[in-house]
């Protein structure tokens, strides 16, 4: 039975392949989709992707994904280092929910090392391109057994 789990992004997201290419990658957010959505199917995974410059549509996202029981992962964007009302609504979650970076945040400004997200998370994945998604997709599949 394929399962389903959300990849859902923040702000700017949406800009892959043509944003910061040297900070983010040159691959476009419609190849990040579909990445997900493959690397989903081998797993047996239902993986939908959204993308919204909304704070307010993704913390209503978060709330059907823990009424759901719908495992997350997650890039906040900007929303990562400042938005209480998207971390108070992570932590409503009801399966697992990882928050993931194209970036490694540490390597980069100062005001991008902290996360109010990460403490109500399952775990974080970042640093690895488009990656780390995939890695979220697979540590989720092997938590869900």
């Amino acid at each position: 039975m394929t399962r389903p789990v959300w990849v859902l992004n923040g702000p700017n997201l949406g800009r892959l392949g043509s944003r910061e290419p040297d900070v983010y990658g040159s691959t476009s957010y419609a190849a990040l989709t579909e990445r997900c959505r493959a690397l989903g199917a081998e797993l047996d995974f239902a993986v939908e992707v959204r993308e919204t410059n909304d704070e307010g549509e993704l913390v209503r996202w978060l709330h059907a994904a823990a009424d759901g029981s719908i495992p997350v992962v997650l890039n906040p964007g900007a929303f990562t280092h400042y938005s209480y009302a998207l971390r108070d609504a992570a932590a409503q979650r009801t399966a697992p929910l990882i928050e993931v970076h194209i970036s490694n945040p540490y390597a980069r400004e100062e005001f991008r090392h902290t996360s109010v997200i990460a403490a109500v998370a399952s775990g974080t994945i970042a640093g690895f391109g488009i990656g780390s998604y995939l890695l979220a997709l697979r540590s989720l599949a092997a938590e869900q057994g």
